[in-house]
């Protein structure tokens, strides 16, 4: 991951703050706030081992019951005072009953609902959290398998805004010692799966592209929806169109489109 050291650097979401931590201890950033969506109570309760206490020991600042989709979540928060906005390994906190989720997923899929989350928390940083004379970064660390690389992170989620998505770079978690990747709402961390860092931001001409990649999917021998090819031939790529996977990806650009009409 690309941390500049005189970057002033904003953690959305970090569960159990180990992310944050190791951030803070191995990269040194200028200055690191970091936010969770629990309260302390419930932060403390859910996971045995966490990074609270260490943080505050360094005076590092932790917001508790930050909604990156809540405007009266962050309204603590000082305007405009970062350079980077890092949101690791999103995912939709899980729904407390049946009731709920059929309540949520009446009209959309729960891809629409995460896809949601990640515009929400790109909008919202470049709108409230970036210094406009700053660095001006966003970076969302996700995983190459499924669900997650069905919200089509690289193409959806800036769709008709100002936002530009720059490239990628893989997530090396052995540059984060201690950094332990949890499941949702669990006190367990999942096995080490590849990430990925989608790097996003409204200067379509950041130096930071230099040291990235460019998306994979991009002509006319790939499913740029899908991310998959190249194909062989025309025929195959016909043929990979007719296909269960390709046709719910149509289905989740479909719902998702719904939601940016109503924007």
């Amino acid at each position: 991951m690309i941390i500049d050291k005189t970057w002033r650097v904003l953690t959305v979401g970090d569960g159990d703050l180990s992310f944050s931590a190791s951030l803070l201890t191995h990269h040194q950033p200028a200055s690191l706030t970091a936010t969770v969506l629990d309260t302390s109570d419930v932060l403390l309760g859910k996971y045995a081992h966490n990074d609270y206490q260490t943080l505050l020991d360094q005076q590092c600042p932790v917001l508790c019951e930050f909604d990156v989709t809540d405007p009266n979540a962050w309204s603590t928060l000082e305007k405009h005072s970062f350079d980077l906005v890092i949101f690791q390994f999103p995912l939709i906190p899980a729904f407390k009953s049946h009731q709920e989720f059929q309540e949520k997923c009446k009209e959309v899929h729960i891809n629409t609902l995460n896809r949601q989350l990640l515009r929400h928390f790109l909008v919202n940083s470049f709108e409230h959290f970036l210094d406009p004379n700053g660095a001006r970064l966003c970076y969302i660390t996700s995983k190459d398998v499924k669900p997650y690389k069905e919200w089509n992170i690289e193409n959806a989620l800036h769709r008709n805004t100002d936002i530009d998505y720059l490239g990628w770079h893989d997530f090396n978690i052995d540059a984060f010692p201690g950094y332990k990747v949890r499941n949702v709402d669990r006190d367990k961390h999942v096995k080490d799966t590849k990430g990925i860092t989608y790097v996003w931001s409204d200067n379509s001409a950041h130096a930071i592209k230099s040291q990235l990649n460019e998306s994979l999917y991009k002509d006319e021998a790939y499913c740029e929806l899908c991310a998959t090819g190249p194909y062989n031939n025309d025929q195959d790529k016909i043929k990979h169109q007719s296909t269960k996977k390709h046709l719910n990806m149509l289905n989740y650009e479909a719902m998702w489109q719904l939601i940016l009409d109503r924007e």
